[in-house]
């Protein structure tokens, strides 16, 4: 079993996973930086979602290897890739996926409060990052009353307050309009920089894609290229050949 490169946070090699009878990745090698933020691009149906899921540890792929940290992830149980996920990663899907009992700023306070985090500390991180993204005035509200792009924004507040280490981001502002889905994106990649988190973002969308430092194309499940964006100094090419 072969190491991953000591300068990636998040390293993968020759992934292969089939949806039933349907391949979703077949062979697919990807390297992420500490810091950077990759974008990986393709048509519905290329495998973006697949391969970031099996990049978080939500999927276990059917064969090849997934490193974070220079530990391996493909070799982890259930257990270990749960608690992964929760102290380490954060996600951010394209549809919230809030708790319905829970008003916003307790959704968005959620992966702190499991980690033990004390309830004052967690409250007032929850409050910051909902008024970053403008959605303060829906903390006390529960999700059923929340308009759609206001339930967006609290799942990204939920995703940024534990400061992960790597956030995985499947199309984060399919559910915004254009005006809402800028202010997101922008306050979305500021806070990665800022606090040196490694973001790994799908979408289908060229104007999303330009955000990253670097593109990864898939077609198909099959990696098809590895673009450095420009405008983008001091992010250095780091990928593996398929």
């Amino acid at each position: 079993m072969e190491a991953p490169p000591d300068n990636d946070v998040l390293w993968a090699r020759s992934l292969h996973y089939a949806h039933g009878e349907t391949p979703a990745l077949a062979g697919v090698s990807v390297g992420v930086r500490e810091g950077e933020i990759l974008a990986v691009t393709g048509p519905r149906g290329s495998g973006k979602t697949t391969l970031l899921r099996c990049l978080a540890g939500q999927l276990a792929p059917q064969s090849g290897e997934v490193w974070f940290n220079s530990a391996p992830v493909h070799t982890l149980g259930p257990g270990g890739r749960e608690r992964l996920r929760r102290d380490r990663f954060g996600w951010i899907d394209t549809e919230p996926q809030l708790v319905p009992e829970l008003t916003g700023w307790e959704n968005a306070a959620l992966p702190l409060l499991l980690r033990g985090t004390p309830h004052r500390t967690a409250k007032t991180a929850a409050l910051e990052w909902l008024d970053r993204l403008d959605v303060g005035e829906a903390a006390r509200k529960r999700p059923s009353a929340m308009l759609q792009a206001q339930r967006q924004r609290i799942a990204i507040a939920r995703a940024l307050t534990s400061e992960p280490s790597v956030l995985f981001a499947d199309e984060p502002s399919a559910p915004l309009h254009r005006a809402d889905r800028a202010h997101v994106l922008r306050t979305l990649t500021t806070a990665a920089r800022s606090h040196n988190i490694t973001v790994v973002l799908a979408t289908h969308d060229a104007e999303v894609a330009a955000l990253a430092d670097r593109t990864v194309a898939l077609v198909d499940g099959r990696r098809v290229g590895a673009i450095p964006n420009p405008d983008k100094e001091g992010r250095a090419e780091c990928s593996l050949s398929v």
